[in-house]
């Protein structure tokens, strides 16, 4: 069989996907291992962004770079498990700094150190900050055809989404410490 083959079948491509040194392979071939250990019927494939800023060519590469593991994952696997990516925003880190390219400066200045959607928004179009820049940021993954879900940290925290580990943390205060100091 060619490389360059392109009715090769899944098992075809999946014997390729596994002599490959790629990093993408590398990676998949990775979890794949870890599932045959602890099986599991999804895979969540996650991405960052931090939306202090407009989304940007490293936002692109971060969301690509997973995209590529994923789809590597899913020729190994010849997309017998479930897999779905998700785009996380950290929106409620601090505003530390004043972007370049944006207008209103003086008016972002005065909210330094806030989470970001508490800031509001110096383009006028949407409540916060936080809310223009993840509005940016998916319609920039859109764009390029990303297959994504979003999700926001404040959505996330004010839902009570987090709540349990939380609270399971708290609970295992001095263990974490030990661990961080």
């Amino acid at each position: 069989m060619s490389v360059i083959d392109l009715a090769a079948s899944p098992s075809d491509l999946r014997a390729l996907a596994e002599q490959s040194n790629a990093w993408p392979f590398e990676q998949a071939k990775a979890i794949v291992a870890r599932l045959k250990k602890n099986p599991k019927d999804e895979v969540l494939f996650e991405t960052g962004y931090g939306p202090s800023g407009l989304p940007h060519i490293g936002t692109f590469g971060e969301v690509a770079r997973t995209t590529m593991v994923r789809h590597a994952f899913r020729v190994l696997t010849e997309d017998k498990i479930k897999t779905r990516l998700l785009a996380f925003s950290d929106d409620m880190d601090g505003l530390r700094k004043v972007p370049d390219n944006v207008p209103n400066k003086e008016l972002l200045q005065q909210h330094l150190g806030k989470p970001l959607t508490k800031v509001p928004d110096p383009f006028g179009t949407h409540p916060s900050f936080g809310q223009h820049n993840n509005a940016r940021l998916r319609a920039f993954l859109d764009q390029f055809g990303f297959d994504y879900e979003f999700a926001s940290s404040t959505e996330y925290y004010t839902s009570g989404r987090f709540d349990a580990a939380l609270l399971r943390m708290l609970e295992r205060i001095e263990k974490v410490m030990a661990i961080m100091l």
